[in-house]
């Protein structure tokens, strides 16, 4: 037995003795605020049993085994739908950061560690109203004040802001350099005076995004990750750094086998919908399709083995997952007629159809919107001309508005 099947049979037995106290059976029934407690008490649980931090250096709390066990983990944990959102974005990009690029390493590891256990949430404040996809079109500015500077603008569909006690920032230093050069990487303490957050409602119920205020808002120099004008590497690096996550061929939705229990109980013209030939179909091309995917990740898991990285191909993972996921639920909507219109807004389990639809169109914009991942599929997979930009080159006070 191999080392990392071990390692995920140890997951399993660990996961299964904990699953009765945090699982989702254990949720069901949680407001937010109760389901935040339990996934802190959660994590701290985690901790404590050596599962948190897998692929992390053993000096700030981690592990360090490799990618392939962190990813072991994370496809188990899965399963049992834990409370662990809240935390995803913070332990996913903006800690694993400042472990490469922080400058106090005590107080990284005190950071590392109390994130680690649920103590603490980072945000990871990139996007904004006019420039979603495109990172470095961002309009916030830090601007020298004394020995420090002064932070004024607008993030938005920043990710658990509401619960987060710091977060990453990019911001424009240099209005002058071309728009990829003048950025500079900050950590921002989001209770500092002058940070105002606001939840957004999304169309399913769920608030977990929000956007976020900034005036004249107090940063020392000493919150300064990357050089000045330095930072849109390092934002490449967040967006990078944490590859390594599972992947889920349902796109984070209900599994298959949830939509074939469904479709055995309904029925169509008096007979089991499951005996319907447009719903068996239905069935075949999505697993079929599913299949593929979890093909990718095998392939991209065997190459973690061996030492190398996977390729962009993880692209097609999450475009085609996403979109799957939004087909099925509303054929599981349509399968139901009128019944489908009740649903729990407040639901923190994934076996929701409608829930499910109405929140897939977030998921095709978070974490890389269908359009860039097009793009990557076209220009590093086929190998098809990069888009023309008319920005490219040109400094950024003179890219119109």
């Amino acid at each position: 037995m191999s080392g990392v099947e071990e390692f995920r049979l140890r997951s399993i037995a660990w996961l299964d003795s904990v699953a009765a106290t945090f699982g989702s059976e254990a949720r069901h029934e949680l407001s937010p605020s109760g389901d935040l407690a339990l996934g802190r008490r959660y994590m701290a649980a985690k901790y404590e049993a050596g599962f948190s931090g897998i692929n992390w250096p053993v000096e700030f709390g981690g592990q360090g085994l490799s990618p392939l066990h962190k990813i072991t983990f994370d496809t188990e944990e899965m399963r049992y739908r834990m409370p662990t959102g809240y935390f995803s974005v913070s332990i996913g990009m903006p800690v694993p950061v400042l472990i490469r690029f922080g400058q106090d390493r005590e107080w990284v590891k005190q950071r590392v560690i109390r994130a680690l256990r649920g103590e603490e949430i980072w945000c990871q404040l990139f996007s904004e109203p006019a420039a979603g996809s495109d990172l470095a079109g961002l309009r916030t500015r830090a601007e020298p004040d004394g020995n420090g500077w002064k932070l004024n603008g607008q993030k938005l569909w920043t990710s658990w802001a509401q619960y987060s006690d710091f977060g990453v920032i990019v911001a424009r230093t240099d209005i002058s350099a071309f728009k990829h050069k003048g950025l500079t990487y900050y950590w921002v303490d989001m209770k500092a005076p002058g940070v105002q957050v606001r939840p957004i409602k999304l169309a399913g119920g769920d608030s977990h995004v929000n956007e976020v205020f900034f005036d004249d808002v107090k940063l020392t120099d000493a919150q300064r990750i990357s050089p000045v004008g330095g930072g849109f590497a390092v934002a490449m690096a967040t967006l990078m750094i944490e590859r390594y996550a599972a992947t889920d061929s349902a796109g984070s939705g209900p599994h298959l086998d949830l939509f074939i229990e469904l479709a055995r109980q309904l029925q169509i013209n008096g007979k089991p919908a499951l005996q319907d030939g447009r719903v068996r179909s239905a069935i075949s091309r999505n697993y079929a399709m599913r299949r593929g995917l979890d093909a990718i990740t095998a392939r991209a898991m065997k190459m973690m083995e061996a030492g190398m990285e996977p390729g962009p191909e993880g692209a097609l993972n999450k475009l085609f997952s996403v979109r799957s996921r939004q087909r099925l639920s509303e054929l599981a909507i349509d399968l139901q007629g009128n019944t489908a219109f009740a649903f729990d807004p407040h639901s923190f389990v994934k076996e929701d159809w409608t829930a499910s639809w109405l929140n897939a169109p977030t998921g095709r914009i978070a974490g890389g919107a269908d359009e860039m991942l097009l793009n990557t599929i076209a220009e590093r997979i086929l190998g098809l001309p990069q888009d023309y930009r008319p920005d490219k080159g040109v400094p950024f006070n003179e890219i119109p508005a």
